[in-house]
């Protein structure tokens, strides 16, 4: 898909989407260090990684379900010969 159409979809500008990406490219690249607290058993080291990893798992369902909403409003604007677009924020 063409960044402009994507950007003016979301209603964003394209130096915005390119900053984010920028910043998430520099994320993935750092490996997150875990520092394991003074006086915390492996067991409970354990349970806060698995919690970190739940809150993780949560957030990429939540934007595979907003990718999959955007998708829709664009096939059902598409299939009714309407211009594909999305809410902008704050709407």
């Amino acid at each position: 898909m063409h960044i402009g159409r994507l950007c003016e979809e979301l209603g964003i500008s394209p130096s915005t989407l390119k900053k984010w990406r920028k910043q998430a490219e520099s994320r993935h690249d750092q490996a997150p260090v875990t520092v394991q607290p003074p006086g915390e058993t492996l067991a409970q080291e354990n349970r806060r990684l698995k919690r970190a990893l739940a809150e993780k798992v949560l957030e990429v369902d939540f934007l595979q379900g907003a990718l999959q909403q955007v998708e829709a409003r664009r096939r059902q604007n598409i299939e009714s010969g309407a211009r594909a677009s999305t809410p902008k924020s704050g709407e």
